[in-house]
C-alpha cells in the first residue's frame, strides 16, 4: 500500500454530452478527395522551388512507397481531428496508402465523440470553472469499458476502442479513424500520458489497463516501424512531444534487434516548428540515409493539399 493518500473519485457529478457544449460538429468536416475534380491548375500555380519542391518530392516518396508495397505511417495529434480531417485519413486508408496510425490519447476521445455524437471537443474555459470540465458521463464509459474488455482479450489500446465503435450502433461511424481500421484491418495504436485524458479522471478508469495496453500498442508500433527501411514513410501531423518521441525508441528497438531500418522518408507538419519533431522525427532518423521534411501551415490546410497531391499523382 501506498503511504500516501489518494483522492477518491466516487462522489464525481457527471453530466450527459448532450447537454455539452462542443466546438466541433460533422457539419465542418472536410470532404473526401474527388480525383475526377484534378487539382492541377492549383499545382500548377505552386512555383517548384523551396517549400513547394519538397512538398512535390514527399508526395513522390509516398507514391513510390505505394507502388513498392513500402509502408506509409500517420502519427497525429488530437488537434487534426478537431480540424475535421477525419474523412481524408479514411481515405487514404480505403486507398490503402496509409497502412498504419499512431495517436496519442486525446485522438481517441475525439473520435469516439465524432462517432457517437458527431460533435466533439468542449469549451474548456466554460467548463474549468465550477469542474464540469471532462464530466460527461458518457464517453469516459465508452472507452473505459471498451479497454476492459480488450484487456480480457489480450487486445491492444487502439483495438479495443476500435472494435468497439465498430461492433456499436454509433450513428457516425463512418466518420471513425477507429471504425475505419477495424473494418480494413489497419493497426491504430494509441501511447498515453497517464493524467492527460478527461477519461482518467473517472472512477472506472484502470492505471493498470490503460498502461498494459497502450504498452502493447507501442510494440505493436515497433513492428510497424521494422518495415519502413529501404523506401518507407513516415509522417507527423500535430504531435509536439508525445509521438515524436515514441517513434524514436521504436526506432531504436527495431535496429537493435537487427532490422534494417535505414533510408526511409520521414516529414513534420505542424503550425509551429519544435524541437522534438524537428530532431526525432526529421533530422535523427535520416541521419543515415533517406531525408526528412519539414512544413510549418495549419493542418486545415496542409492536408488537403497533402492528399490531393497523392491522389492525382497515384
Amino acid at each position: 500500500m501506498s503511504r500516501f493518500k489518494v483522492i477518491d473519485l466516487t462522489g464525481l457529478k457527471t453530466y450527459s454530452i448532450a447537454d455539452r457544449s462542443s466546438k466541433v460538429n460533422i457539419s465542418s468536416f472536410s470532404k473526401p478527395y474527388d480525383k475526377k475534380s484534378k487539382a492541377t491548375g492549383l499545382w500548377d500555380a505552386i512555383p517548384n522551388v523551396l517549400i513547394g519542391k519538397d512538398l512535390r518530392e514527399l508526395i513522390e516518396d509516398i507514391a513510390a512507397a505505394k507502388r513498392n508495397g513500402k509502408p506509409v505511417i500517420l502519427m497525429i495529434g488530437a488537434h487534426v481531428i478537431k480540424c475535421g480531417l477525419n474523412p481524408l485519413i479514411i481515405q487514404l486508408m480505403n486507398e490503402g496508402i496509409v497502412q498504419c496510425i499512431a495517436m496519442n490519447g486525446a485522438c481517441v476521445i475525439h473520435d469516439t465523440e465524432t462517432a457517437f455524437w458527431g460533435n466533439t471537443s468542449e469549451d474548456v474555459s466554460s467548463a474549468l470553472d465550477d469542474g464540469r470540465f471532462g464530466m460527461v458521463r458518457e464517453t469516459p464509459e465508452i472507452i473505459n469499458n471498451a479497454l476492459n474488455q480488450g484487456a480480457e482479450n489480450e487486445m491492444g489500446y487502439g483495438e479495443s476502442i476500435a472494435r468497439a465503435i465498430h461492433e456499436s450502433d454509433a450513428s457516425y461511424a463512418n466518420l471513425s479513424i477507429l471504425a475505419a481500421s477495424h473494418q480494413l484491418k489497419i493497426p491504430v495504436t494509441v501511447h498515453v500520458a497517464l493524467g492527460t485524458d478527461i477519461t482518467h479522471q473517472h472512477k472506472n478508469s484502470r492505471g493498470s489497463t490503460i498502461g498494459e495496453l497502450s504498452y502493447r500498442d507501442f510494440k505493436i508500433f515497433c513492428d510497424q516501424i521494422s518495415r519502413l527501411g529501404n523506401g518507407g514513410v513516415l509522417l507527423n501531423f500535430g504531435s509536439a512531444v508525445i509521438l515524436p518521441e515514441v517513434f524514436l525508441k521504436a526506432l531504436s528497438v527495431v535496429r537493435n534487434l537487427g532490422y534494417d531500418v535505414h533510408h526511409f522518408t520521414t516529414a513534420n507538419f505542424d503550425m509551429i516548428r519544435h524541437y522534438r519533431p524537428q530532431v526525432n522525427v526529421v533530422q535523427r532518423p535520416t541521419q543515415t540515409g533517406g531525408r526528412g521534411y519539414h512544413f510549418t501551415g495549419h493542418h486545415e490546410i496542409m492536408m488537403p493539399l497533402l492528399v490531393s497531391g497523392i491522389m492525382d499523382t497515384l
